[in-house]
């Protein structure tokens, strides 16, 4: 009998630490997620390509330059987008889709006239909204916590390069210096300007919070002593 007890509370005790463990992180991804790592990836090489091609095939400096932010800001991004999918053990495509590769031989058909320039532009726009649009489903149904915080952090650099085609018109001069792509906003700002890390940075203000409302707790009960005595 004592046997049979000590059995079962062993099957018991293996069973709960079996339950207890909880799905991973990779489990935790749904279709959505996955759907948004793979295109979000896709995406970064196509504006990849059609970045490298303006700084090649565009008639104004304005155009190069904005093609060369693209390249710049989309590497970055692709490099945690890659990093995520690793780590969620998503499969990632090996290249831009077909329609993105089509629309981009459409521009390039225009080389070395001002009509790229204005194509290329156009589809910058049209390409970017896309990509808004696609962040802004991950962010409302997307379930895995990690991707989401991925897509947030990605949001103000496709916005602000949305920004500088609008109305297929170049902008380069939209260019944000708060948005670092894969790099945190504002906070890389601090960053940079301070010569500490971002966790210094915040730990700093977060700090300096602290002791000042440590130092107002100390006023206010000072004068409860004096008014006391």
């Amino acid at each position: 009998m004592i046997r049979t007890r000590l059995a079962y509370v062993a099957a018991l005790a293996v069973a709960l630490s079996v339950t207890s463990a909880g799905p991973s992180s990779a489990a935790a991804v749904d279709d959505q997620d996955v759907m948004f790592v793979k295109a979000a990836h896709q995406g970064n090489l196509a504006e990849i390509a059609a970045g490298q091609d303006a700084q090649k095939n565009a008639t104004t400096a304005c155009v190069k330059k904005v093609g060369m932010i693209l390249v710049r800001d989309h590497t970055k991004l692709d490099a945690d987008v890659r990093t995520l999918a690793g780590k969620l053990d998503i499969a990632l495509p090996s290249g831009p889709t077909e329609e993105q590769k089509r629309e981009l031989a459409a521009v390039q058909a225009k080389a070395g006239s001002s009509a790229y320039d204005k194509a290329w532009l156009t589809l910058q726009e049209a390409a970017h909204t896309k990509t808004l649009a696609l962040i802004d489903q991950e962010l409302k149904a997307g379930g895995n916590a990690e991707v989401k915080a991925a897509a947030r952090a990605a949001r103000p650099v496709v916005a602000m390069h949305l920004d500088m085609v609008r109305g297929g018109v170049c902008h380069a001069a939209k260019e944000a210096g708060t948005v670092k792509a894969g790099s945190g906003g504002q906070l890389a700002d601090a960053e940079q300007d301070s010569g500490m890390p971002a966790a210094g940075v915040t730990g700093l203000i977060g700090g300096g919070l602290l002791a000042g409302v440590g130092a107002a707790w100390l006023v206010r009960n000072r004068r409860r002593s004096a008014h006391r005595s």
